[in-house]
């Protein structure tokens, strides 16, 4: 089992929102220190599970991906929380222009990476969210964090928030569904297919859980022969 990493750069032809037109050489700037952030983080992650590996003999993650939030979607979440559109109102309030999404194969692998990976002596956690003992009320399961990580530029030293989303498999399956009906309008039956959904949740879950038994069973059966 390897561990995939994909990496998408949502910046390398930006166009910058007119509302950002005065700042535009901060607001790249400030979207070149949030790449940097989540490459600190994926090459944290991947050393960690590359370690896990060699010592478990299988991967604990099963991909790890990532994400800048478009200008679009800063600026309408500026905007909702009447907040002003400026550079530093982004910094200072969005903690989810970089985000990093890591897939693990079972329940216990999102709490031991988690575990592990905020040991580290340069993450600082801001913010813990387990939406997995705490499912949302739609059926929305996943841990979240918000960490702080250092930046090592040229001439200085920044530090940046990335949040980091760990989930399993079916876990990451239903949020990508379940984000389709979300901002997909004119869907007919809308209210039928949410309550299909958070049924579908509550399945995912067991399945999740009786997965996990299974393999301990499997590594029971060969630490026997």
């Amino acid at each position: 089992m390897s561990s995939r990493t994909k990496y998408t750069d949502e910046y390398s032809k930006i166009v910058v929102p007119e509302l950002f037109f005065e700042e535009a050489e901060r607001f790249a700037e400030a979207m070149l220190y949030n790449k940097c952030a989540i490459k600190e983080i994926q090459t944290k992650l991947e050393i960690l599970n590359d370690e896990l590996s060699l010592k478990t003999k299988r991967n604990p993650i099963e991909s790890i991906s990532s994400r800048l939030k478009q200008p679009k979607s800063i600026i309408g979440k500026l905007r909702r929380n009447n907040w002003p559109i400026t550079v530093d109102s982004l910094e200072e309030h969005l903690n989810d222009v970089a985000g990093v999404r890591v897939i693990c194969s079972f329940i216990e692998d999102i709490y031991s990476v988690a575990d592990m990976f905020v040991k580290q002596d340069d993450i600082n956690v801001l913010i813990r969210k387990d939406y997995i003992k705490n499912p949302k009320d739609n059926g929305y399961r996943s841990l979240h964090l918000i960490v702080e990580v250092p930046i090592f530029l040229s001439e200085k030293v920044l530090k940046r928030r990335v949040e980091v989303q760990i989930r399993t498999i079916a876990m990451d399956f239903w949020a990508s569904l379940e984000h389709q009906v979300k901002y997909k309008k004119g869907i007919p039956d809308a209210d039928r297919i949410v309550q299909e959904l958070a049924d579908c949740a509550s399945v995912i879950a067991e399945t999740d859980k009786k997965m996990q038994d299974i393999y301990h069973k499997i590594v029971t059966m060969e630490g026997r022969i």
